[in-house]
């Protein structure tokens, strides 16, 4: 399946705060930074081999709250099933789920359940994942600006073909809660818990419902970091919305989440992109930016860049991504600082943070940044182990 290398804006773009330009090139996934530290030796280092060592229980504990063996061995426990489904092909090349989408093991049935009304068939994807464990759950148009331009074969990480099959018109985008607690412990092993539990609690519920969907007779391709890149996917399909910490924004759980994706040809209606506020809201928030131990974060106002392991051609705020990844590499586990310090990192079912909300997505935002000054304060990882 062949896409052009380039596109024009398009309708939708200005809602979902999208700014394509002229110089826009598809994302070849052999840039990605994760990628990069496996062939690129500007990142790869001992320290990086020592990163990915530790999920694998090889790096030996280092000293500090939040880096015990107990810390590292919950992180490591919570993203078994991920890494289950993600080495199963990896003797073919192909690391499911992140470098590569997920194999169907669901075959499509032969005959077509018919479907008269995509809107309502739209609110039944909907509810069916829900059911099987989703937090959020938008629809899109099949925007194939956003698909990379190559995946990766994980034997030698050279470029491999990112098929898909024919037809894809929609794509179903998943969010996946965060645990709040653990969230408030970054940086740490034990807050990586939080990361691996969802990216298990995804693995699951995008493979059952694209083997729902299929089960309906039509096509369904599960996919999670794997085949495009989700956050464009999300804020088109109305989930949140792009903020300075390069995170999706939403309503429900602020930053809080992780994304999956169903590429699929059932017939649904698509949901609109919801332009919230929140970009008037970082443009004088810098929190974020200020939290961060090696400034990988912007300041000023969203553009394009030349960072290899960015997208080209997309107005946006952007992070350097080897200084960031760096940081990781050092703690040997990821670092999600910018996550907890966000004002909009809070539990909305509260009335209190909805009333907060409220104020920072309105012309009052500077009094609710102001609100905002004491809070996002790191909480102590013993103190999780100790309170349950």
């Amino acid at each position: 399946m062949g896409y052009p290398s380039n596109h024009p804006q398009r309708p939708d773009d200005a809602a979902a705060g999208i700014d394509v330009t002229d110089d826009f090139e598809r994302f070849n996934q052999r840039n990605d930074i994760f990628t990069r530290a496996f062939w690129d030796e500007r990142i790869r280092s001992n320290q990086t081999d020592a990163f990915f060592a530790s999920y694998r229980m090889e790096a030996i504990p280092r000293r500090g709250d939040g880096f015990t063996q107990r810390d590292f061995a919950l992180r490591n426990a919570a993203w078994l099933i991920s890494d289950l489904i993600s080495e199963r092909g990896g003797e073919t090349g192909r690391r499911e789920g992140f470098q590569a989408p997920i194999n169907n093991d669901t075959p499509v049935a032969p005959t077509q359940h018919p479907i008269d009304d995509p809107v309502a068939m739209a609110r039944e994807v909907k509810r069916i994942a829900k059911f099987f464990g989703a937090d959020l759950c938008g629809i899109t148009d099949m925007d194939d600006r956003w698909l990379y331009a190559a995946r990766v074969d994980t034997r030698d990480f050279s470029d491999a073909p990112n098929d898909l099959p024919e037809g894809m018109t929609s794509v179903i985008v998943m969010g996946h809660q965060m645990d709040e607690d653990l969230v408030a412990t970054y940086p740490s092993a034990l807050a990586g818990a939080a990361t691996g539990r969802e990216y298990s609690h995804e693995a699951s519920i995008v493979m059952q419902l694209a083997a729902y969907i299929r089960n309906l007779g039509y096509e369904a391709t599960a996919s999670m970091n794997d085949t495009g890149l989700v956050i464009p996917y999300a804020i088109k399909a109305g989930l949140g919305e792009y903020a300075r910490n390069q995170m999706v924004i939403t309503p429900e759980y602020g930053p809080r989440l992780r994304f999956s994706k169903i590429f699929t040809n059932l017939p649904l209606a698509h949901d609109p992109p919801r332009p919230l506020g929140v970009r008037a809201f970082c443009s004088i928030c810098t929190k974020c930016a200020d939290a961060c131990p090696v400034k990988a974060l912007p300041y000023g106002a969203p553009e394009t860049t030349e960072d290899p392991s960015a997208i080209k051609g997309v107005r946006k705020w952007t992070s350097d991504a080897a200084r960031c990844f760096g940081f990781w590499a050092k703690l040997s586990s990821d670092c999600a600082i910018c996550m907890r310090v966000c004002p909009f990192n809070r539990d909305f079912t509260l009335w209190r943070h909805r009333f907060w909300l409220a104020l920072a997505l309105s012309p009052l935002r500077r009094f609710a940044l102001w609100l905002d000054r004491n809070r996002g304060k790191r909480a102590k990882p013993t103190d999780w182990w100790e309170n349950p």
